[in-house]
């Protein structure tokens, strides 16, 4: 079975099915019943369902397991290997009874819980979650397993890996995207498809939120950045929250359907408020009209991708080369007392100063390499939105940080050597990542440029003979210091040039060492930069703290023609001070060591907290997401200010400016939620000062939140009572599935004037109704916030809501207009 779903993947087309949870509504399911469970309990039902959708046209279904996890099962009484079988059983009996060629899909959800740092869910187990579910539907007899409506980049990885390393099952995954072309979390779509094509799925896509109209710049996207056959199961329309009936009819979706086929889908299928009617359509307008001569083989470029950000390697880029022991006393200090703070102001340091890639090596004798790697990527990760080269000579820690790694990283390295080449080579494929290769072998550094050319092809045959695409192959051919080996200097810059131009791969140079010994290191350094970027270089690895340094990459990217208008350039200089000429006599920083010999001058661009006042440092803190720091700072400040000063002066402020730039998309849900976190640390110390001093706890007031109930969806709800909770509101959370009357019972008991409601399904709507009602007619003295994905301003004031929150940081904006 495992070739089936691969086979089929090579005809013109292929349709998948529509909507299980529309199907289950229209048969009369009950509000708040876990759909999973009728699988058991009407498996005719399901049988029948699976049916419609086989003589519609479908050439997949999906089997009823969508949240067949462990967390949204653990309240219904049924294991996840019961549902899973059950499932798989009635589809597949369905097949039987009416097209046996077709296939069965292990239909598998998001878990339902944010994963660290966002949330509380770990990456491993995530992974144990998936692992079970895959392994009961591979042992039921499913013939693919589909991941679908995932919004979350990282948890992708986690189902991928455990299906992957736990079955033979072909593996297919889709995203759900908003209008901004971004996901719940903000991943982008470069993101996925960098991302998911290198762990080796079989077909990736879209599905959920939109209708096929609105989904076309998200498919336009998607088909420049893979060469995958790409599914599109979209929304029949957007829904009508009074109704519950969606906006477009079976005969237009198919149309819009057709419209998407110049982008070379190969998946054709529907999501919610689609039914077999909807199947049918699309599949007689693919049996009419064809889907051939649509699909053309792109050149996807060289990349590399945090989950919010693709860094494209088509012009200079600079990775930062800081975070790294070797000749920092101060960083291995910071490692053998495990002060991830450190390490993540050495992250914004750089990007604050032009990195496009950061360098992660935390290799120090005295320390857990390995885990002190796993802590170090995911502290970064959470912070800041660059891609990371992950750097380690050991493979054991390579395999253990490019699996927790959320995006495509760089591995540095792996050589000519034998060991190496079989040690490195399949972790840089299993994962998708790409990879730096030294030109050196068992002989140590050739010092002719012929010999690291040969090493360099080499290396490339091994990658390329196991799969690895030859843009996923980067190539450092070593700077060799200039005091030492002068003559060497131009070998390098020749095999640069040879590498780039002959074998058309992209290159990499440590730059900084070819000055050790020197004097004036910075002037050698940034002239033997300007010579590589000449010849080719790629990807330099350089302090970015040093001015000369990046303003070499950016004069260099504007003479060169690649900064286009001179926009980049101009951005960075515009500003500073008329300066006259480089002063090749200019001290460095006190206090700076490492491979480049100088830190960043004062007045350097720095995202990193700054000196001075301590106020202005915790602002920062709360901002950049350095949780121990805002702690530490928040107590240094307590010993002068009263408590009330920092939360109104600092806290607040600075939740209020990542709420402004999360408004305007220029960071995404992790970076607000983990601002959030630093500012629940700054008031866990405030409140333990307050208790000490026996004053009164810091509240601006009570908030009773709750999904309404029949509603089992809460990550949105959670993610409001987290920013609420920072802002200084105590916060009653009912949970989700709440009656009405515990909403009403919690206000009139805790004095509450405010309450927050939350419903993800248009079947749910009518509880939040309800809810209002049954509030309004005890009269209480309350206002009423209402949000979710199914909900819009003009249905919130229907059902008589005081206010319409789109979003978590909306919330807390209403809670100060109502709590103050």
């Amino acid at each position: 079975m495992d070739k089936n779903f691969r086979e089929l993947l090579k005809k013109e087309y292929v349709v998948f099915d529509g909507a299980m949870g529309t199907m289950l509504q229209a048969a009369g399911m009950k509000m708040g019943e876990t759909p999973e469970v009728l699988s058991i309990t009407q498996p005719q039902l399901l049988v029948g369902i699976h049916e419609k959708y086989l003589r519609a046209g479908a050439d997949v279904i999906y089997a009823n397991t969508f949240g067949a996890n462990r967390y949204k099962l653990e309240e219904c009484g049924k294991s996840v290997d019961e549902i899973v079988k059950a499932s798989i059983k009635n589809a597949k009996q369905a097949c039987e009874n009416v097209n046996p060629q077709a296939l069965v899909a292990l239909d598998v959800g998001p878990i339902g819980q944010l994963l660290e740092p966002t949330g509380t869910l770990s990456f491993e187990e995530a992974y144990d979650m998936y692992r079970e579910i895959v392994e009961a539907g591979s042992a039921a007899g499913a013939d693919l397993v589909v991941f679908e409506t995932m919004t979350d980049l990282l948890e992708c990885k986690a189902a991928v890996l455990a299906a992957k390393e736990h079955s033979d099952l072909p593996v297919a995954v889709t995203m759900t995207f908003e209008i901004n072309q971004r996901t719940f979390t903000g991943c982008c779509i470069e993101s996925m498809a960098l991302t998911l094509s290198g762990l080796g799925v079989d077909a990736l896509g879209v599905n959920c939120s939109l209708g096929p109209a609105e989904l076309e710049p998200v498919v336009a996207k998607l088909s420049e950045w893979t060469n995958l056959p790409i599914i599109v199961k979209p929304n029949a329309g957007l829904p009508d929250p009074v109704t519950n009936e969606y906006n477009v009819s079976p005969e237009e979706f198919a149309q819009m359907m057709k419209n998407l086929r110049k982008y070379g889908i190969k998946v054709f299928g529907g999501c919610c408020g689609t039914t077999p009617d909807f199947i049918r359509c699309v599949s007689e307008m693919l049996h009419t009209d064809g889907n051939a001569g649509f699909w053309h083989e792109k050149e996807i470029p060289a990349a590399v991708c945090s989950p919010t950000k693709a860094v494209t390697i088509t012009e200079p880029r600079i990775i930062g080369e800081r975070i790294n022991p070797t000749g920092k006393k101060l960083f291995k200090e910071a490692l053998l007392r495990g002060d991830m703070d450190y390490i993540l102001n050495q992250a914004l340091e750089q990007i604050g100063a032009g990195a496009d890639i950061l360098d992660v090596n935390v290799g120090l004798p005295g320390i857990d390499e390995k885990e002190m790697m796993i802590s170090a990527v995911k502290s970064i990760q959470a912070i800041v939105d660059v891609p990371l080269q992950v750097d380690s000579t050991i493979p054991e820690v390579l395999d253990a940080a490019l699996r927790v790694y959320n995006g495509k990283p760089i591995v540095n390295s792996v050589n000519g050597e034998e060991k190496s080449l079989k040690a490195v080579l399949p972790l840089v494929k299993k994962y998708g990542a790409a990879v730096v290769g030294l030109t050196l072998d068992e002989n140590g550094i050739p010092p002719k440029a012929e010999d690291r050319f040969k090493i360099a092809q080499r290396i490339l045959e091994r990658a390329q003979a196991i799969g690895i695409p030859k843009e996923n192959v980067y190539i450092d051919c070593l700077t060799l210091t200039a005091s030492a080996e002068q003559e060497g200097v131009m070998e390098t810059l020749n095999a640069v040039y040879r590498v780039k131009h002959e074998l058309g791969l992209k290159t990499v140079l440590g730059v900084s060492n070819i000055s050790f010994g020197l004097p004036n290191r910075v002037l050698v350094n940034h002239i033997f930069l300007t010579m590589a970027l000449q010849n080719g270089l790629d990807l330099p690895i350089i302090n970015p703290n040093i001015p000369e340094m990046t303003g070499a990459v950016r004069a260099y990217k504007l003479l060169a023609n690649i900064d286009k208008n001179s926009v980049d350039y101009i951005k960075a200089y515009a500003n500073m001070p008329k300066v006259e000429k480089i002063n090749p006599a200019a001290k460095p920083a006190a206090g700076s060591t490492g491979a480049a010999g100088s830190a960043a001058p004062a007045g350097a661009q720095t995202a990193a907290v700054p000196a001075g006042d301590c106020k202005e440092q915790l602002f920062h803190a709360v901002y950049a997401g350095l949780k121990n720091e805002g702690a530490n700072l928040t107590r240094e400040l307590l010993k002068d200010n009263d408590s009330m000063v920092i939360v109104n002066e600092v806290l607040i402020p600075a939740l209020d400016k990542i709420g402004e730039d999360f408004e305007k998309g220029t960071l995404f849900l992790p970076q607000l939620i983990m601002a959030a976190s630093v500012a629940q640390a700054a008031f866990e110390v405030i409140r333990e000062h307050m208790v000490q001093s026996n004053a009164a706890p810091v509240s601006k007031g009570k908030i009773v939140i709750a999904t309404v109930k029949g509603d089992i969806h809460d990550i949105g709800k959670n993610i409001v009572k987290v920013l609420l909770e920072n802002y200084g509101y105590d916060v009653i959370d009912l949970g989700k599935d709440v009656e009405y009357q515990a909403v009403v019972d919690a206000v009139r008991e805790n004095d509450v004037k405010l309450v927050g409601l939350s419903a993800l399904m248009t079947t749910t709507l009518v509880s939040m109704k309800k809810t209002i009602e049954l509030l309004h007619e005890n009269e209480l003295d309350c206002k009423i916030m209402v949000g979710g994905a199914v909900l819009t301003p003009e249905y919130a004031k229907e059902i008589h809501a005081d206010f319409y929150a789109k979003d978590a940081k909306e919330s807390v904006d209403i809670a100060k207009r109502v709590l103050g």
